[in-house]
């Protein structure tokens, strides 16, 4: 199958808004999660990700596979890593895909059209092609070059729950309790407790 042309690739650049090569990243490791699982995209939290980077990629990885922040099936751990965790509710699986492709960090180009940019000169159009190139090369790579997978090292995170929420006294805007911090005697947001500190 030529990736580029199928449907689901296709309504995954238009959620996103582009093809790039995080986002055809993103592509390939939600459809390889669902293939590894044996899932198919959920109606809830049938299925868990934990993405370790807010990059492009995460983009596709919720629109393939239905895990998002709203349903509390999207998990984000700040580590800056192209790691991404994957979890079947109904069968107990779980698996650890990282990206291992060598075709984009290792190409020169990218640091000499950055010079260039620097220098003052329009290299837009030569980037936007560039990052074209890449996208169709992951698109089109060997899984085998791309991915490599492991079962998960941690178990999945629990469902989602519904929190109370409480109006800020400082600020007047409502926030999560259990995000809430103590202030001279009052539950306030994160945002007028850091304030306050400063």
């Amino acid at each position: 199958m030529n990736e580029i042309q199928s449907d689901d690739l296709r309504d995954a650049i238009q959620f996103h808004g582009h093809l790039c090569p995080g986002l055809a990243l993103g592509y390939r490791v939600a459809k390889a999660a669902l293939r590894e699982l044996e899932a198919e995209r959920p109606q809830d939290e049938e299925l868990v990700a934990i993405v370790e980077n807010d990059s492009c990629a995460v983009d596709a990885i919720q629109f393939i596979t239905g895990c998002t922040f709203g349903k509390g099936n999207l998990v984000f751990r700040d580590h800056g890593k192209h790691v991404y965790s994957f979890f079947n509710r109904g069968t107990g699986k779980g698996i650890r895909v990282s990206e291992d492709f060598r075709g984009v960090d290792s190409d020169s180009r990218f640091a000499d059209l950055k010079k260039r940019q620097e220098a003052g000169e329009d290299v837009a159009e030569e980037r936007r092609s560039l990052l074209m190139e890449k996208a169709a090369a992951i698109l089109k790579a060997d899984e085998k070059e791309l991915l490599s997978f492991r079962p998960a090292a941690v178990p999945p995170p629990g469902h989602a729950q519904v929190r109370t929420s409480l109006r800020c006294p400082v600020c007047g805007e409502k926030f999560m309790e259990s995000r809430g911090r103590k202030m001279n005697g009052m539950m306030v947001c994160i945002p007028c407790s850091e304030k306050a500190q400063k």
